[in-house]
């Protein structure tokens, strides 16, 4: 009696205690006072808190009370259960198992019902296979004595699965293995079981419902809900011939047709759709499984897709739930295992065209579901068949023939209206005006509004590639659909009485149909040159579509602009239809003649924009068309030649057209380039090399304020760099080889087409970017006028860019004049400049002369004769303390790292000390400021935050971060290159046999040996270089950024290398020491997880060769907190005994993680997890990458200004 006394005490102070923690009311030391005292009892003796918990589970205590005795007895379970003897476990077991009889009452609440469930789970699961069987028989009878009953065993049913394949992560994988091997063989009990409750349930819902019985229906029904939950954790691991042979996959799809029921039967087909065929599995069984899946979920598409066709425009908004599941089954399920219906030629006709019915649909997630079906399957039919996959025998042949199979049944019809949809949608809604004669009647564009479906433009991405396999696959049909569509979308707009604001349909038809033309006409492809019927067909359409596109007499702004790009779309024809080249190219001046030249206000001159977007469709065709453009070049010459003397072509866009010549001259051969050039430079040589703009405005800073008052000069100044830029990367630039780094400037690269020019083109450059570089000095910047203050600061598309959000919206007119240059295209010599009209201009001659520079780095010899390298290192690094980030990124980027690159040996004493002394100072001082700032105090200081005039303070924290580590990651690139093979030639290889060898100490050289064939080995013998490299490489492992950290790790290779051959015992100090402690401090960051390997990797390189040289590798792993003196003993011991590299580095891990006590992330985090190797998962809701454009080439015309 006293001791059932004292346990209902110590249960009323629980009981009191999970009332005040509970309790908000309560006083915070109250609260608190009964957390600790729960905590206790939780840890104290394990069967006082059994005891206790099961007496505050009864009834007599409240919802809330009985709720935290439920969690509490899951706690002992899942973590103090081997505390107790087998006896307690089966008591424990079966007193258990009775309060599922006592809480099956209507009045229970369904969370204590769904908790008792979880603590039988978590019993079964912690004591095994035999509990197991034994509670089976138990369970099976306590379901068969009512609704409640049922719908208990089903949410136990539902736990236990569940809890193992997914959510108990702590269970041992032997464990999990046992008991799923349990859970398998029970299976054929279970299902049935399954099976049973659902039929019974489900009649005795519709029984109930009929006699009016509202709360026994309500009963039955949560038991049908439960037992379909339940069946859901056992459909995505389970044989599948087991859910056919026992009724489930019937069950489930018999309850397709209820509306209570269908989505939680829907989501068993969701999950065993795509299912894969496992080795062991029968496959006649497999297949006949999921062919009745098909036909399950055919027929219920069939209803839909019939009412949703009768009834056109009109869905029941309630249903699109379901159907939505349903699509997504049906696209799964074709995805995976269309081959278990492909020899069934009734079944699999009738399948594609309910997928074609969901891609016809309206409604655009359905149509969005089935793009993914038709774009998989495309893919995998227009695929070649691997070399190696002919070689396995039977399975590819197999595959071969199921692939002929589908692709008979993909018949005209079928493509026809796949892309008849695709170019319908490739229109987007905001696109359309309201009012206009466009009708999108009930069909469903894609909006702004879109969720979680990715972008517009991932989304077209998809429908241009799925118009391009259909292409591939029936040419004649794309050729005769694209021309048949924009033939009535040109029809319709001649006929518009506002054709200007219904283009928008022909403008998103441009790239439908250069996606067409280009995989017609792309040479890979036997359609060219030959004369068969259907080449001649497709020339025959192609022919007629260009013709009407010559007949069009446009000339608005807007009709213009996109005429030109159909145009320019038709380049890859003109191979094959080269006689058709000159009407085009005089069609493309004709349009740029039919628009006004000089306008009163450019910056929002739709007219100038397409003027612009005219001169570009030439150098697209120039690309396209290859060779059948160059008979034409004298006539583009002398048309260019006298449209200038006529004063009627911009500077900007005679440019953009000489841009086309070099990519026609690049087709014709190194004379022809030569010729080219020296007539588009002559001119420019002209008034590039006066020295009278030089000295007005180079001279001294302030000069640079009156150029941006010379609104002509200025402009000029900046298209000579631009087109310097496109000529020196469309003449052929040969990035030369590395390798070329041994020889001297006495011989030379292989002749560049450029090579003459950069005499003349050079010189004057340094002193405009040292002018530019100036204007941020203190000692000039405070001079300044107010508008060129105001230009220095960060524009608003370089913020969006910072914050990833993509550029502004912006209507056209707009963006000309905030797009960097362009809008000196569009305003050259017509009106004063304003803040961002500065602004995009010395964005532009900065990049492009940053460029300009290094890509003359790469004209052989040439830009060393032609530059000092004084006057460079003046102009580019002189005033690098007062650059702001987002400036030195660039200049590392696009001038130093060619520079180190390209610069022959012997001139890395002239030049390399003069640039990289003053860069690797700053960037030391600069980076490591920041990086402080950020990890202590959660914000990058830099210096570009003066330049971001707007915006809340967590975006600008945001881009003060970005700015921070993409010039981290430059650096260390930088970094990373001086590094590469390439420019180390000389230096050793380390024997990676594994055999722990020691260097001959006689053969060691000195530093100074290394200087002339290893660039890391000149960096070191120049102490003005080495100190804040070394510097910066050590600090680098303490910044949380994995990508700089992977560029870092080949530098610290090289270090490694040379303090293991050379002499220096500065270097080996600094290696041993410095460097070892470094990288282990460095994988104490989870974000170093990704180069963990190479980094252990350097540990074991150090500790192998340096540790009898020096005693720092000793020292820094004993001074590691946790290792004792034998543990290092024991790792030396196990270095000798293999000769495995690979063993040898799991060893230096495995003494890190001991004697860091498991503290380094970066190791933590690669450890292997269990798997179940047995149970198949799916991800689910995965969201495919980005796709990119097909044409990878390099961006040309106003594609690559932007």
């Amino acid at each position: 009696m006293e001791a059932s006394s004292n346990s209902s005490n110590l249960a009323s102070s629980v009981a009191q205690a999970i009332a005040v923690s509970l309790d908000w009311s309560s006083t915070p030391d109250a609260r608190k006072a009964a957390v600790a005292f729960l905590e206790s009892i939780k840890t104290g003796d394990v069967r006082s808190l059994a005891n206790t918990a099961f007496l505050l589970v009864k009834k007599d205590w409240s919802s809330e009370i009985r709720l935290h005795a439920f969690k509490m007895l899951q706690h002992l379970v899942r973590l103090r259960w081997e505390e107790l003897n087998p006896t307690e476990h089966r008591n424990f077991a079966n007193v258990t198992v009775d309060l599922m009889s006592d809480i099956a009452n209507p009045s229970e609440e369904w969370a204590l019902k769904s908790q008792t469930a979880a603590l039988v789970a978590e019993i079964v699961r912690s004591e095994g296979v035999d509990l197991w069987q034994e509670l089976l028989p138990t369970l099976v009878s306590l379901s068969a004595k009512g609704p409640i009953q049922a719908e208990l065993v089903s949410m136990m049913l539902r736990w236990l699965p569940e809890d193992i394949t997914v959510h108990n992560e702590d269970l041992e994988a032997d464990r999990r293995r046992l008991l799923l091997r349990g859970l398998t063989q029970s299976l054929p009990e279970i299902l049935p079981l399954l099976y049973n409750l659902l039929e019974r349930h489900f009649g005795a819902a519709l029984s109930e419902a009929g006699k009016q019985q509202v709360d026994l229906a309500k009963q039955h029904a949560s038991a049908v809900t439960s037992t379909l939950n339940a069946i859901n954790a056992y459909s995505e691991w389970a044989p599948l011939p087991d859910l056919a042979k026992y009724g489930i996959i019937h069950g489930c799809g018999f309850l397709l047709s209820s509306p209570d029921f269908r989505l939680h039967a829907c989501e068993f087909f969701k999950l065993v759709s795509p299912r894969k065929r496992h080795i062991d599995t029968s496959t006649p069984e497999f297949d006949s499984a999921m062919s009745t899946v098909f036909h399950i979920l055919m027929n219920a598409s069939k209803d839909f897709l019939y009412s949703s066709g009768v009834n056109a425009g009109v869905i029941d908004e309630s249903n699109i739930e379901f159907v939505e599941y349903l699509c997504e089954s049906m696209v799964s399920l074709g995805s995976t295992n269309l081959q278990c219906i492909v020899g069934d030629s009734t079944t699999l006709p009738l399948y594609l065209q309910q997928m074609l019915g969901f891609f016809q649909h309206r409604k655009l997630v359905l149509h969005f579901q089935s793009l993914h079906f038709w774009l998989a399957l495309m893919r995998d039919l227009m695929s070649k068949p691997k070399a190696a996959a002919h070689l396995s025998g039977d399975g590819s042949d197999q595959a071969d023939n199921d692939k002929q199979k589908i692709l008979s049944f993909m018949n005209d019809d079928i493509c026809s209206a796949l892309l008849d949809v695709s170019f319908q949608r490739m229109l987007k809604r905001e696109k359309v005006l309201h009012g206009t004669s466009f009708s999108l009647g009930s069909l469903e564009l894609w909006s702004d509004d879109v969720e979680s479906k990715g972008t517009f433009g991932q989304y077209r991405s998809k429908l241009l590639e799925l118009i391009k396999f259909v292409t591939s696959y029936k040419p004649v049909i794309a050729g005769a659909k694209v021309s048949e569509r924009i033939d009535t979308i040109i029809k319709n707009l001649l006929l518009s009485p506002m054709p200007a604001q219904d283009i928008a349909v022909m403008e998103s038809m441009q790239l439908a149909l250069e996606n067409v033309v280009s995989t017609i006409f792309d040479g890979s492809n036997e359609i060219g040159g030959g004369r068969s019927e259907v080449q001649l067909g497709l020339c025959r359409i192609f022919e007629g579509l260009l013709q009407q596109l010559l007949s069009l007499n446009w000339t608005e702004p807007a009709l213009v602009e996109v005429l030109g790009h159909y145009l320019d779309a038709m380049g890859p024809f003109l191979n094959y239809f080269p006689d058709a080249a000159g009407s085009v190219i005089n069609k493309l001046f004709e349009l740029l003649n039919s628009l006004p030249f000089a306008v009163k206000d450019p910056s929002t001159s739709s007219a100038r924009y397409a003027r612009l977007q005219i001169c570009t469709s030439f150098i697209r065709i120039a690309k396209t068309a290859d060779k059948s453009i160059l008979p034409h070049m004298k006539g583009i010459a002398d048309t260019m030649a006298y449209l200038q003397k006529e004063g009627r072509l911009l500077r900007g866009e005679h440019n953009l057209l000489g841009e086309a010549f070099l990519v026609m001259a690049s087709a014709a051969g190194f004379q022809q380039q030569q010729e080219v050039l020296a007539w588009l430079l002559e001119p420019l040589s002209q008034q590039w090399t006066q020295i009278e703009w030089q000295n007005n405005y180079l001279s001294e800073p302030l000069g640079l304020v009156r150029l941006c008052l010379e609104t002509p000069t200025m402009w000029s100044v900046f298209h000579c760099i631009t087109f310097f830029e496109k000529a020196l990367k469309r003449s052929g630039t040969r990035k030369t080889h590395l390798s070329s780094q041994n020889n001297t400037t006495a011989s030379s690269t292989p002749l560049h087409p450029m090579a003459s020019h950069l005499s003349w083109m050079l010189p004057p450059l340094p002193k405009l970017l040292r002018a530019i570089h100036s204007l941020w000095s203190p000692s000039v910047s405070q001079t300044l006028p107010g508008e060129i203050k105001a230009a220095m600061t960060m524009s608003d598309v370089e913020q969006y860019s910072l914050l990833g959000e993509g550029n502004p919206k912006l209507s056209k007119g707009t963006s000309t004049s905030t797009t960097g240059p362009l809008v000196t295209m569009s305003k050259e010599g017509y009106t004063e400049p304003n803040e961002s009209d500065i602004r995009n201009w010395m964005k532009g001659i900065r990049d492009s002369g940053y460029n300009v520079l290094g890509l003359a780095t790469t004209v052989g010899d040439s830009f060393y004769k032609c530059l000092d390298s004084h006057s460079v290192a003046l102009a580019l690094v002189e005033n690098i303390q007062s650059m702001e980030f987002r400036h030195i990124r660039p200049l590392v980027h696009s001038v130093l790292i060619p520079l180190v690159k390209n610069c022959p040996v012997d001139l890395w004493e002239v030049w390399l000390e003069k640039l990289l002394h003053p860069l690797f100072l700053h960037s030391l001082q600069a980076l490591s400021c920041s990086w402080s700032s950020l990890l202590h105090e959660g914000r990058a200081k830099v210096p570009d935050v003066h330049a971001i005039l707007a915006g809340t303070d967590l975006k600008v924290e945001v881009m003060e971060e970005k700015l921070l580590r993409d010039l981290t990651r430059e650096v260390c690139s930088l970094l990373s290159v001086i590094a590469s093979p390439q420019l180390n030639t000389g230096l050793p290889s380390l024997d990676h046999s594994g055999q722990v060898s020691r260097v001959d100490l006689s053969s060691l050289k000195d530093i100074d040996a290394f200087a002339s064939s290893s660039m890391v080995g000149f960096i070191l013998k120049h102490q003005g270089l080495a100190l804040p490299a070394l510097q910066i490489c050590l600090e680098a492992f303490t910044w949380t950024d994995g990508e700089a950290m992977t560029k870092v790790s080949s530098f610290c290779g090289a270090l490694v290398v040379l303090a293991i051959f050379t002499n220096s015992m500065e270097l080996q100090q600094f290696v041993s020491k410095d460097l070892f402690s470094a990288i282990i401090q460095g994988l104490a960051l989870e974000s170093n997880a990704f180069i963990s390997a190479d980094l252990v990797g350097h540990c074991r390189d150090i500790y192998i060769y340096l540790c009898d040289r020096h005693p720092a590798p000793r020292q820094v792993l004993l001074s590691l907190p946790c290792i004792k003196q034998h543990d290092l003993l024991a790792f030396e011991e196990a270095l000798t005994k293999t000769a495995s590299p690979k063993e040898q580095k799991q060893y230096m891990k495995s003494l890190l993680l001991l004697a860091t006590g498991n503290k380094l992330k970066a190791l933590v985090a690669q450890k292997s997890v269990n798997i179940i190797t047995n149970v198949s998962t799916k991800p689910r809701n995965t969201v495919n990458a980005a796709e990119t454009r097909v044409d990878e080439g390099d961006a040309i015309g106003l594609a690559a200004i932007l």
